[in-house]
């Protein structure tokens, strides 16, 4: 598996902002799905989003529904995820996961992360 590399994270106020991205290198970046995950602190690491190799399928965590949108830009070998009316509950550290795969309603991805870029939201 390529290497990941999470960026974008940072302090923000409630119902501000982020664009997250994910750069994954010396993969097959465009053969794959990708998610995004996230872990607060004291707890396990859990699902947030995920999009399919073409870029047509996306599934997203109930909690982000209308808020996040993920998006991937297989030139750049790059996924994203635009974070909208971010909330103190999205406080977390946000991961990135590669060599995945996108079946009826769920993600399914290979055991592989970045270090994580921390989000932190303030109210």
């Amino acid at each position: 598996q390529a290497p990941l590399v999470e960026s974008g994270g940072g302090l923000v106020q409630a119902g501000g902002s982020l664009r997250l991205s994910c750069a994954e290198s010396g993969g097959t970046f465009s053969s794959e799905a990708m998610g995004w995950f996230r872990r607060a602190a004291g707890t396990e690491r859990v699902f947030v989003a995920a999009i399919g190799l073409s870029g047509g399928a996306t599934v997203y965590a109930d909690s982000v529904k209308g808020r996040f949108t993920i998006s991937r830009d297989d030139v750049k070998s790059t996924i994203y995820l635009q974070m909208d009316n971010l909330q103190p509950e999205d406080t977390a550290v946000y991961y990135c996961n590669t060599g995945g795969v996108i079946i009826g309603d769920t993600y399914y991805g290979m055991n592989s992360w970045g270090e994580g870029t921390l989000v932190t939201v303030s109210s």
